[in-house]
């Protein structure tokens, strides 16, 4: 706990276009690691569209860590089917957090990240003061596959007793 600097919340929203590993569809699920911390989402059936709309929370040691994504398709008599992976970094968000901003108006777009050759952004991702909170919002372009994308948003959770940002 004396390490913990917060905890990050991924909400997994959702696929888009997403490959087909079975004969007309997938079962696709997505894992997210981070260090040595490993979460998955639920499996949704028959679907290259998924709507996970799952909350994984990751607890931040060392924000430099990149957080990596893949996305499996759930079979049942042998291996899964990897369907894609893309990492991000959470510097941008911790930047912004850094800040301390209080009050802005809903929907203040603090910082925004362009779509580049390091990065998976398939467009642009923008730090955003929602709701009293800093949220980012990123779409994903899977690697290492024909096609597909995945939906997060980042949140950050301060923890008290943590050593914070």
């Amino acid at each position: 706990m004396e390490n913990m600097m917060g905890l990050l919340r991924i909400h997994v929203h959702r696929g888009v276009n997403l490959a087909i590993r079975d004969t007309f569809s997938s079962d696709p699920y997505v894992v997210v690691r981070m260090g040595k911390q490993k979460l998955k989402t639920r499996v949704i059936k028959k679907n290259v569209n998924p709507e996970w709309n799952d909350d994984l929370t990751l607890s931040i040691t060392d924000p430099s860590l990149p957080v990596k994504i893949s996305v499996y398709d759930r079979d049942t008599f042998s291996l899964d089917d990897k369907m894609g992976d893309a990492e991000f970094e959470i510097g941008s968000l911790v930047e912004a957090l850094k800040m301390k901003l209080e009050g802005l108006p809903n929907g203040t777009i603090i910082r925004k990240i362009q779509p580049s050759r390091d990065n998976c952004l398939s467009e642009e991702s923008c730090v955003v003061w929602s709701n009293g909170k800093v949220v980012q919002n990123l779409f994903l372009r899977l690697k290492n596959v024909e096609c597909g994308e995945v939906e997060l948003q980042l949140q950050w959770i301060d923890i008290p007793g943590s050593r914070g940002l």
